[in-house]
């Protein structure tokens, strides 16, 4: 009898666990990079119709069109259990909702495809038909829990005209925001407080005893005294409404006036759909003497898609903190034209501003289709730095690492080929754009009509307003016909045509450019070099040193070992001598460099040059510059500022994909001094969580709590302690090997699940 009830319960017990299992399925679709294609938006608003039923509606509406005839699809493969990992994946894919609850798979069924890819995947069917309602869906199969339920339906609809490839892109929304504080500055003067300045439109419901009553409405980013600033300066925005109010109680919209330098060609134009916006923090209503609630004032602020909760970072020290979420709301504040831009003055993308955004979207949310519909609309619209031609590489690279497809890099090879600008290359083997070779054979190869110019880091002396003391952002830089940083960048070129070859299986060209990289390294280290001293000068014919040329060979691998220790010294004895834009190569190279300590000095400082100066002067948005003394003209919504979003994650928590789509991630944290910190980080596999202890200074462990999604394996590296210690995984010792030249010990390779490191400190 005891036997029966035991082999009862087992069996109990396994179909629960069967029944259990079954609910697990894959989450997260996207389908061309896009989550949200089932989402039908009036302009700004989600409706409450699915997307297959839009042409019963009279709204005007917009959805995320997938505008390729064989889109890619992408999911997030469940499951907890340790080394869970997916081998094979089925996607039906049809024009009805209903069929596709039924699985008929209509259209296209890839059938079980013994697999373990999980991102990208092509679409194989037939070309999918314009304008056209269509569903898909996956399940997975996997080492541990076997066959998957069917992941929930999604839907998407085609744009109304398709090309084998071609990007999509969400349409702009709009979030509705009352203040959060008001305060009576004087008698019928009103201040209110958004909290957050923002790209948006106003509504406000007043009440007048009258007809024609007039208020004034002032809109602005920032305040002098308790007043807003009628004269910010720089780029800062303000503007001044008057209102004519009627009879009784009403709701009015401020119709926020265009600028001027919006309607060059070059900028982005915000749809109708929206209308125009501005970026104000604070609204000031002036004359009104009734009673004013802040349920009376309504902000409609204007961005992309983006999701809070995808991402989180704390730690020990507050101003990091603070830091961080300065930087991801930038992030999402700044999508307002949905595409990335330089902020408001000009709103024109540019490639540094791009690279930039790009890497800090990705560290704060699971969003990939922005920064592909930027990268491609910058291939087509160049800017004019020779640097940022050469950027679009890198922006194309990243894009792949983080996403998995090769289809943009494939679609634009001869593009980004002729990015690299190899045409300038001279018979000393370096690039220079004053030497005569920018024919207009060379501008059309890489879409510019113009002057293409080396800008090193921006303002540069003696232009908008600067003078000797402020000296620009570029340290001073010697400009030569051969200069280092441009050098430097075209190596980093010829690297990323390496690989992109090599995706692409363009054999001989991957040797081609593996060769001329090879043959620049060797001349770039003889000729800017400078033995004597030990570091790098700024080009042929000066012997002045920036820090400029030589945070840039560091960061893309030019310095040989031997030299390395005097060109760190070299960078520190520099401090932050580069604008908010160079502070993205400086921090990487820093951190490549194992220089933690001194890389979270520059994250956490509180000097004018510094992130915690732009949240002291009073901006929420990251600024274009550290402050406005360092460029005059300057704006206060700049997401090229915002470089700590991407530092925290992939530097400081030390998350990067190591293979596409982060088939494989190192983890590689260097939180240096503090004492804690845990963040959650986005990936197109699902969220890698990292928690840790650091007390290793009061004699105590240091200790890691991370997990990796399913379908990923990871390169763990801990921090290279001083003494005697054990590494500890999972409450057993494993083996481990010091990496000394890189600061870190090697923990090994683990798949995916939850882990415990330690390092177990013994005096």
């Amino acid at each position: 009898m005891r036997l029966l009830k035991s082999f009862l319960l087992i069996i109990l017990a396994t179909l629960f666990f069967q029944k259990g299992m079954a609910s697990i399925k894959p989450t997260g679709l996207l389908t061309d990079l896009i989550e949200h294609t089932d989402r039908v938006y009036s302009n700004g608003y989600i409706l409450n119709i699915p997307i297959w039923k839009i042409d019963e509606t009279t709204a005007l509406v917009q959805v995320a069109e997938i505008s390729s005839m064989y889109p890619s699809f992408s999911w997030i493969v469940a499951g907890e259990r340790q080394g869970t990992m997916q081998v094979a994946y089925q996607i039906i894919v049809d024009d009805s909702y209903k069929d596709a609850l039924d699985a008929k798979a209509s259209v296209w069924n890839s059938k079980k495809n013994e697999s373990g890819q999980s991102s990208a995947i092509t679409y194989q069917g037939k070309a999918l038909k314009a304008s056209t309602n269509y569903f898909w869906r996956v399940k997975t199969h996997t080492s541990t829990d076997g066959e998957s339920e069917w992941s929930d339906v999604k839907a998407f609809r085609t744009a109304s005209k398709l090309a084998n490839y071609a990007n999509s892109h969400y349409p702009l929304l709009k979030t509705r925001e009352n203040p959060i504080e008001i305060i009576n500055i004087a008698p019928k003067s009103h201040v209110l407080d958004f909290g957050k300045a923002a790209f948006a439109q106003l509504q406000v419901t007043l009440f007048s005893e009258k007809e024609n009553d007039t208020v004034l409405v002032h809109l602005g980013e920032r305040l002098n005294g308790k007043r807003i600033d009628r004269k910010p300066g720089g780029t800062i925005r303000y503007q001044c409404y008057p209102l004519s109010l009627k009879k009784g109680r009403h709701s009015y919209k401020i119709n926020i006036r265009k600028d001027k330098r919006h309607e060059q060609a070059a900028a982005i134009q915000i749809p109708q759909y929206i209308g125009e916006i501005l970026p104000f923090r604070y609204c000031e209503i002036e004359g009104y003497d009734a009673t004013l609630s802040t349920k009376d004032v309504v902000r409609e602020s204007v961005h992309y898609y983006f999701d809070e909760t995808a991402s989180s970072f704390s730690c020990s020290n507050d101003t990091l903190n603070q830091i961080w979420d300065l930087c991801k709301y930038s992030i999402k504040a700044t999508s307002f034209a949905g595409i990335y831009v330089d902020g408001d003055r000009e709103r024109i993308p540019y490639e540094a501003d791009a690279l930039i955004n790009q890497l800090s979207h990705y560290g704060v949310d699971r969003e990939y289709s922005m920064a592909r519909y930027t990268h491609e609309y910058l291939l087509q619209h160049p800017t004019w730095p020779t640097e940022w031609i050469m950027q679009a590489l890198m922006i194309a690279w990243y894009d792949y690492m983080y996403t998995g497809d090769m289809r943009s890099l494939k679609e634009n090879y001869e593009l980004l080929k002729s990015r690299s600008l190899l045409s300038l290359k001279g018979k000393n083997g370096f690039i220079s754009t004053t030497t005569g070779l920018i024919t207009p054979a060379v501008l059309e190869s890489v879409r510019f009509n113009g002057t293409i110019k080396d800008i090193v880091d921006w303002p540069h002396t003696g232009i908008l307003g600067l003078n000797k003391e402020q000296g620009g952002e570029a340290d001073a830089y010697v400009f030569t016909d051969y200069n280092t940083v441009i050098n430097a960048y075209h190596y980093q070129s010829l690297k990323l045509m390496t690989d992109i070859a090599k995706v692409l299986k363009l054999e001989n060209e991957a040797t081609m450019f593996r060769k001329e990289a090879t043959e620049l390294k060797i001349k770039f280290n003889k000729t800017f070099l400078d033995s004597s001293k030990g570091y790098y000068i700024d080009g042929i014919s000066t012997d002045h040193a920036s820090l400029h040329a030589n945070m840039f060979p560091l960061v893309f691998g030019l310095v040989p070992e031997a030299q390395q220790n005097k060109v760190l010294d070299f960078i520190r004895s520099r401090g932050m001598a580069c604008s908010v834009y160079g502070s993205q190569f400086l921090m990487d190279a820093l951190y490549d460099a194992g220089e933690s300590a001194y890389a979270l000095s520059l994250l956490t400082s509180t000097s004018d040059r510094s992130w915690y100066n732009m949240i002291r002067s009073g901006s929420t948005i990251t600024m274009e510059a550290w402050d406005d003394k360092y460029k005059p003209n300057q704006d206060w919504n700049h997401a090229w500022g915002a470089v700590p979003a991407n530092t925290i994650s992939r530097k400081l928590m030390g998350v990067e994909a190591l293979s596409p789509a982060f088939e494989t991630v190192k983890i590689k944290p260097q939180i240096a001094s503090l004492n804690w910190a845990k963040a959650s980080i986005p990936s197109i596999k699902g969220n890698i969580e990292v928690s840790i202890q650091n007390n290793c200074q009061s004699g105590g462990h240091w200790l890691m709590e991370l997990v990796i999604p399913a379908n990923m394996q990871a390169e763990v590296y801990l921090p290279l302690l001083s003494g005697k210690y054990k590494v500890i995984m999972n409450n057993k010792e494993i083996s481990s090997k010091t990496l000394k030249k890189e600061k870190c010990v090697f923990a090994g390779k683990v798949p995916s699940g939850r882990y415990v490191f330690e390092l177990a400190v013994s005096y």
